[in-house]
């Protein structure tokens, strides 16, 4: 993209410009930019705009982790060190609460005006970015958990989108049992221990009309729906509409799969649409189409939110500056550039109708309304703990070896101490 598209696309006449003296000392400032799938390319890019409208800011990107399990685990070992050397970073949107009650973010109120300045974001990341009352972060980018689905499948069969679990087992069914090959999955999703099974725990639940913490943080954890929610996966799996090793599956493994075009519908994150449209090696480009979840019969569809935020170091020595790049960074304009150039999801509902956004990228129109009415992941300052006991129990009962019940109740007992 040439210079003067990127200028107008993150339209840098927003008034986050600063003036900047020939004279000035140059700032150096270090972020944590996290894996390939935070888009460090593009993120440079914004970097290399802000650093020429200021010219005494330098910019330098650190990358890593390839999960965002990794990407916290690093971060937890820089920052409990107190290490100054990372001034800004991305952390996932489950994180703000643990990184404010860990004291390793600097609170961001003095900077942008207070939690009045939240209000343009979806509410859902307004929300988790506001702790104790202080604004903790800026966020970035969306995500959500969506359902993909072979258009081609399922219009050789004249399969309608699934409204509930029940029809997407028959729709899944019927597929496989009319291509009559026995590599086909009817459905994949998350199933190993990572940060995904804690939605695949929670999707069914939600979607019963369930809460699992109050708003102040509290479990509220309904045993009986929990579990029902469990042996809904496992029924799948019996029927051989999910594969029988679900336990092992984690999110490569579900992109890869459908890519290959072995599965019928399968749960991920929207980073996997471009994988699945733009891979040199997708045997599924211009095959997939993207739904709302399916619901429980009498429930209505939920979906579990992602994204990234921007936060600044407690730890850094150019906190005033870092806020500064952090606004620049959070704003509709770099929303825009991000959507355009990447399709990473918008934080602001205006971007989506935005007409460079909707001729970019079309599916945005189908994925708006999901992102809308997701749903966070518990917001605690002891995260890691809650997820650790959502996903390393939810894997065990896919794996069988906890029941549905003693799993839930597994998860009770741990989580009572931590959501309290």
């Amino acid at each position: 993209m040439k210079r003067n598209q990127v200028l107008a696309l993150l339209g840098l006449s927003l008034g986050i410009t600063l003036a900047s003296s020939a004279f000035a000392q140059t700032t150096a400032l270090r972020v944590f930019s996290g894996g390939q799938n935070q888009r460090p390319d593009l993120m440079r890019k914004l970097f290399d705009e802000y650093q020429r409208a200021n010219p005494n800011v330098k910019i330098s990107i650190e990358t890593g982790g390839a999960t965002s399990e990794l990407q916290r685990q690093y971060l937890s070992t820089v920052l409990n060190a107190k290490d100054s050397a990372i001034d800004v970073y991305l952390i996932d949107i489950v994180n703000p609460a643990q990184y404010m009650g860990a004291g390793w973010l600097e609170p961001l109120d003095s900077y942008v005006g207070g939690a009045a300045a939240m209000k343009p974001y979806l509410p859902v990341y307004a929300q988790s970015n506001v702790v104790g009352g202080k604004v903790a972060a800026l966020p970035a980018f969306a995500d959500a958990m969506f359902m993909y689905y072979r258009k081609d499948l399922l219009d050789k069969y004249s399969i309608k989108q699934p409204k509930t679990w029940d029809e997407l087992a028959a729709a899944a069914k019927r597929i496989q049992d009319g291509e009559k090959n026995p590599n086909l999955q009817g459905l994949s999703i998350q199933g190993a221990p990572i940060e995904g099974a804690v939605c695949t725990f929670l999707l069914p639940y939600w979607s019963m009309g369930k809460a699992f913490n109050d708003a102040a943080g509290k479990l509220t954890l309904d045993k009986e729906a929990a579990a029902k929610g469990m042996h809904m996966w496992l029924k799948l799996v019996d029927q051989g509409v999910m594969k029988k090793n679900i336990a092992e599956v984690t999110t490569p493994a579900t992109v890869n799969e459908f890519k290959a075009g072995h599965v019928a519908f399968a749960i991920n994150w929207s980073f996997a649409w471009d994988r699945f449209n733009d891979d040199p090696d997708s045997q599924v480009k211009g095959k997939v189409g993207v739904m709302p979840l399916p619901a429980v019969e009498g429930g209505k569809s939920a979906t579990c939110v992602g994204g990234w935020q921007w936060a600044v170091s407690a730890f850094s020595k150019n906190k005033a500056e870092s806020a500064k790049l952090v606004q620049f960074m959070a704003a509709a304009s770099a929303s825009k550039f991000l959507a355009v150039q990447g399709s990473l999801l918008p934080t602001f509902q205006s971007v989506y109708a935005d007409a460079d956004v909707v001729r970019q990228v079309p599916w945005f129109k189908d994925a708006a309304a999901v992102v809308v009415a997701g749903q966070a992941r518990p917001m605690s300052a002891r995260y890691g703990e809650v997820s650790d006991a959502i996903r390393t129990t939810t894997s065990a009962i896919l794996a069988r070896t906890k029941t549905p019940t003693e799993g839930v109740a597994d998860i009770e007992s741990r989580l009572q101490r931590v959501m309290r």
